[in-house]
């Protein structure tokens, strides 16, 4: 019961993993969890649906969640709290210095959007095809204290900012950051926000494998004092604004090359760049996924695949149901032909 809890709308829940030793146990904790939760709802009636929006679900018919903390955020954010009916991949990676998680947080900012056009998993809002491969982005953006973080010389530094807006009431804690990376203020980790929640459990883990090998490599540069070279945070929102728009298949900018790249050529580079750490995690097979993704696509591309097929976004829910419950029993797998 503690690793499943409500969230604002009624109609959404959140799934966590206890901490886990390596990515291996990672994937059997989320299969068991996903698998105990699809049981639950087809009890109940109810079909579980893994993805950052819903097709067509209207936010304005969705129930709040009674409770304080709800109530506190909904008086203070109005219609933006309430229109936010969005689903996210949220990625622990345990760093216990917090000089060491705030530098880490410098470098791993230039990674966000290649991360982000991998998970891109919300292409329609309202019932519309909104041109986008990730709009879970979009309606985040609404909310304060989002989005790319700027650089933070030292964690002194974050720890000052953190500290005037306590100060000023702009927050009363600091999980009240809604960064797509932050160091989670409760616990030793960085906490990776950006991605939207994929449907498959393999590209789930494959995200999270690719985020936990990106900071070892990174620590491991930090350590032999090498860092990675840190670029401004507007440049990468303009990397993080095409990754959301159109996902694989369009181009990032290569900011030391100052020319835009392809994003699939910027990916298999990035999975150069964190090669020389797999082995040592034992996450190869788990990474090895993220080549399927950039075969067949994102979330996304698949999704928008299915309703170009059929016109009909009920049958893309069909079809992210049964992706959702894919490779978790037998009985479901030939559910990954639907669509």
């Amino acid at each position: 019961q503690e690793k499943v809890k409500s969230e604002m709308h009624a109609s959404v829940v959140e799934v966590g993993t206890a901490v886990c030793n390596n990515i291996k146990d990672a994937k059997e904790e989320v299969k068991k969890l996903r698998r105990d939760m699809v049981a639950l709802a087809k009890e109940n009636g109810l079909r579980l649906c893994s993805a950052a929006t819903h097709p067509f679900a209207d936010w304005r018919m969705q129930e709040i969640t009674p409770g304080e903390r709800y109530k506190n955020i909904v008086e203070d954010m109005q219609l933006v709290a309430r229109a936010n009916l969005i689903f996210g991949l949220h990625v622990h990676i345990g760093v216990e210095d917090r000089e060491t998680a705030i530098q880490l947080m410098n470098h791993a900012r230039y990674f966000l959007p290649h991360i982000l056009a991998l998970s891109t998993n919300s292409p329609f809002w309202l019932g519309m095809n909104t041109g986008l491969k990730s709009y879970r982005c979009k309606v985040f953006d609404k909310f304060p204290r989002t989005n790319i973080p700027d650089y933070f010389p030292s964690w002194g530094e974050y720890d000052s900012f953190i500290k005037l807006l306590i100060k000023t009431n702009c927050i009363d804690n600091a999980k009240k950051i809604w960064w797509d990376i932050r160091p989670h203020p409760f616990f030793d980790t960085l906490e990776f926000r950006v991605c939207d929640i994929p449907m498959r459990v393999d590209e789930t883990i494959a995200l999270a494998a690719l985020i936990q090998a990106t900071i070892a490599k990174l620590y491991k540069l930090y350590a032999a004092n090498q860092g990675f070279r840190l670029y401004r945070r507007a440049l990468i929102m303009e990397n993080k604004w095409r990754a959301a728009r159109y996902g694989l298949d369009g181009k990032l900018i290569d900011f030391g090359k100052q020319k835009e790249v392809p994003v699939r050529d910027l990916i298999h580079e990035y999975l150069d760049f964190i090669e020389d750490v797999v082995d040592e995690l034992d996450s190869r097979e788990e990474l090895n996924y993220l080549r399927q993704i950039l075969e067949t696509g994102s979330g996304a591309d698949r999704q928008l695949r299915v309703f170009q097929e059929t016109g009909d976004l009920k049958k893309v829910v069909e079809y992210m149901i049964a992706e959702t419950e894919a490779g978790l029993t037998e009985s479901v797998a030939s559910a990954r032909k639907v669509g």
